[in-house]
């Protein structure tokens, strides 16, 4: 679902073997399954995660209750987490630039990462369905989250950015392999 994507982030989901058919961000979740995809992509873009969600979250939520794999990036992270329940909030400054740290809570590894966002998934209001899976290392914000039950996952920074340069590559290939 094209929110603004960056053609870098479609050349790394064919690079990690996906094939790509980018849909309009209000496509509805009938238009997609009709393609009969093997998972879905959710892209970064600007503004209000809780504008977009009011008309993209409902079809993000019958992806995943049809247990279509599902990954997000930025937009796509809150948007995603926005379906599943959570809140967003308007942080005091955002992440911006290419040098920001966050560590993988999974692996304990550091990843320096490039982010460029204003609104941040409250903590607080995480369903228990989430798991935290990343964490900003200066701010302690929450950069990404993966469903306990289902292959859905999301992370708020651009992987496809190389900041670190290949800290985050993993991600495209974890998709792929949810696919299969």
């Amino acid at each position: 679902m094209d929110f603004g994507c960056k053609n870098n982030i479609l050349r790394s989901l064919k690079d990690a073997g996906c094939a790509v058919h980018v849909m309009p961000a209000n496509a509805t979740a009938d238009e997609i399954m009709a393609l009969q995809p093997d998972g879905v992509f959710l892209s970064n873009g600007p503004g209000d995660p809780a504008a977009t969600a009011a008309y993209a979250g409902p079809q993000i939520a019958k992806l995943i209750d049809q247990n279509m794999p599902v990954f997000g990036i930025c937009l796509g992270h809150q948007l995603m987490a926005l379906a599943l329940g959570a809140k967003t909030h308007k942080m005091d400054r955002g992440h911006r630039g290419a040098n920001q740290p966050v560590q993988n809570l999974r692996t304990r590894r550091g990843e320096i990462t490039s982010q460029n966002h204003g609104f941040a998934v409250s903590e607080e209001t995480l369903p228990k369905e989430l798991e935290v899976t990343h964490r900003n290392l200066n701010d302690g914000t929450i950069e990404g989250v993966s469903h306990r039950d289902l292959p859905v996952f999301s992370v708020q920074y651009h992987p496809e950015a190389s900041a670190g340069p290949h800290d985050s590559d993993y991600l495209f290939d974890r998709f792929a392999e949810s696919l299969s």
